[in-house]
């Protein structure tokens, strides 16, 4: 294989009281990435369309840094040049970076043939995150490469689990567009938890887990509640509290926070009611003067896929 296109899912990470060990993919948006092996092995980007700001010098730029990453693991058999296309607005909270570093771990293994396993592409897309937010997290990345519902039960030695989740399981996004850099984000954050908070989330995390698995859909809800993130992350969400708000009174299982923000998801069963919570989302932003998008998706059970 010589070239190849594929289309990366956006995410949503977290799903509330997850913090750094959930995710899944949502249908769209999606960047679309084009990998072109050369002889000369260098990694090359040649474009980025959709999106100021994305370096295009390898060194910098995510999708470049894993490519690297890999290819110096088998000693530079070859080089690439790289073309991406951004659906996934950057600092937009649904995975705009994992989606560069999901689909460069991906796409290169296509053109080693297929060298290496979801985890160790987890390891590599993981390096590009690191490169962008100074941290290594998966749950972006995860997700993006594997589809479904993803855990990352433990980092050190990385360990990859897909949950089972109700086939009705659906997603309203609401993504403003107010940037957020994941960096800066991660910086506010507390650094330290009393007992009672750690308890309280532990909690919540194996009740989502349990709601999924059982498909217990008031269990799911009940456990949809951050108390690490979303009280200090929120107050970066202008009218994040009216978003929540009229998701949960149109019937939403629970929302919150995607990822860094600023986008706000809301777990909904079936497409009806996703597409509901949706509409009453943007009605939080009809009197604000800021742009905005949002989505109606089941979760993906596909993360990347090639595009013909």
């Amino acid at each position: 294989m010589n070239e190849i296109k594929v289309f990366v899912p956006a995410t949503v990470s977290n799903v509330s009281c997850g913090f750094d060990i959930m995710g899944f993919p949502v249908s769209a948006p999606g960047d679309v990435m084009v990998f072109r092996r050369t002889e000369e092995p260098v990694v090359t980007i040649t474009e980025v369309r959709g999106a100021e700001g994305i370096p295009l010098d390898a060194r910098r730029n995510v999708a470049g840094v894993v490519t690297r990453a890999m290819l110096e693991e088998r000693g530079m058999p070859f080089g690439v040049e790289i073309a991406l296309e951004k659906g996934i607005r950057p600092g937009s909270g649904i995975g705009s970076s994992g989606a560069s570093a999901a689909g460069a771990a991906w796409a290169v293994n296509q053109l080693l043939g297929e060298a290496y396993g979801d985890e160790q592409l987890v390891e590599f897309a993981m390096l590009g995150e690191q490169s962008i937010s100074g941290a290594l997290h998966a749950d972006n990345v995860a997700p993006a490469l594997m589809g479904g519902f993803i855990l990352i039960s433990r980092y050190d030695p990385l360990t990859l689990v897909r949950l089972h989740y109700p086939a009705d399981l659906w997603c309203a996004v609401f993504h403003p567009f107010v940037e957020i850099k994941t960096k800066d984000a991660r910086e506010i954050l507390r650094k330290e938890l009393s007992l009672r908070e750690a308890v309280k989330q532990w909690g919540n995390v194996a009740g989502l887990v349990a709601g999924l698995q059982r498909e217990d859909y008031t269990l799911i809800a009940r456990s949809m509640e951050d108390v690490v993130a979303e009280p200090v992350r929120s107050l970066l969400i202008p009218g994040y509290e009216e978003i929540k708000q009229n998701a949960l009174e149109a019937g939403a299982l629970g929302c919150s926070i995607s990822g860094s923000g600023p986008a706000v998801f809301a777990l909904c069963r079936g497409e009806e009611n996703a597409r509901q919570v949706r509409e009453a989302m943007e009605q939080a932003y009809r009197h604000r003067q800021v742009e905005w998008r949002s989505y109606a998706s089941p979760i993906a059970a596909e993360g990347v896929k090639i595009l013909s």
